[in-house]
């Protein structure tokens, strides 16, 4: 009798061995992503290998699914993914979400950098002729 109860359990142990090793199977696990400005944090499920861009994209469609405030967008372009451990280096689009084997994370939205539009440049001139220009166009006698 021990025989036959050693067979079930060697073959039990076979055939969990062959359910995890799974041919085309990844390991899947629970996040945690922090959207800076919104409230609570978003949690979901992703596969150890997706890269950051898809997470991202992830992030954006439960935050704008669940109706959170203030309203981010849909481009993925837009944001950066960091660590939430600290390190002050985003993490890149193409790699890997498992890579660095955190499970917390903090999405912030780029920060754009303002260019010189002629709006703005008119709006310098505007402010020149403002009090200043106005007090020394009023102490010059020379004209």
């Amino acid at each position: 009798m021990p025989q036959v109860n050693t067979l079930v359990l060697s073959r039990k142990m076979m055939f969990q061995k062959q359910k995890k090793q799974g041919t085309g199977k990844r390991n899947r696990f629970l996040i945690t992503v922090n959207v800076v400005g919104s409230a609570g944090p978003l949690r979901f499920v992703v596969k150890e290998d997706d890269p950051v861009a898809g997470v991202i994209e992830s992030a954006l469609k439960a935050y704008a699914r669940g109706g959170r405030v203030p309203v981010l967008g849909s481009d993925v372009k837009n944001f950066m993914l960091y660590c939430a451990n600290g390190t002050s280096e985003a993490l890149s689009p193409q790699e890997a979400i498992g890579s660095r084997g955190a499970r917390n994370f903090v999405l912030c939205k780029k920060q754009l950098q303002p260019q010189m539009t002629e709006g703005r440049s008119e709006l310098m001139r505007r402010k020149a002729s403002g009090w200043k220009a106005w007090l020394s166009k009023s102490f010059s006698f020379s004209r």
